[in-house]
């Protein structure tokens, strides 16, 4: 069942980024009609920088999980 959990929570992570970047595309489209090119431009690189490191994030906490699970399956097997 933590498997199922952890495999979802995998499937989420990836579809939240996709949504947040799609979301800083359509907003920086936005507000280069609005604010201006370059208004819009910065909003897109910083979105992206935002929505590259929060992924990252999310992904190495859940490495860290996978890591700390196969260390302990190894700790078993050796003891």
């Amino acid at each position: 069942m933590r498997d199922f959990f952890i495999n979802s929570l995998e499937k989420l992570i990836a579809v939240i980024i996709v949504v947040a970047a799609i979301a800083v595309v359509i907003g920086s489209l936005s507000a280069m009609v609005t604010q201006g090119f370059l208004a819009g431009l910065l909003m897109l690189v910083l979105g992206a920088l935002y929505v590259l490191v929060m992924g990252g994030m999310m992904y190495l906490f859940l490495g860290i999980y996978h890591n700390t699970k196969r260390t302990a399956e190894a700790l078993e097997r050796q003891g």
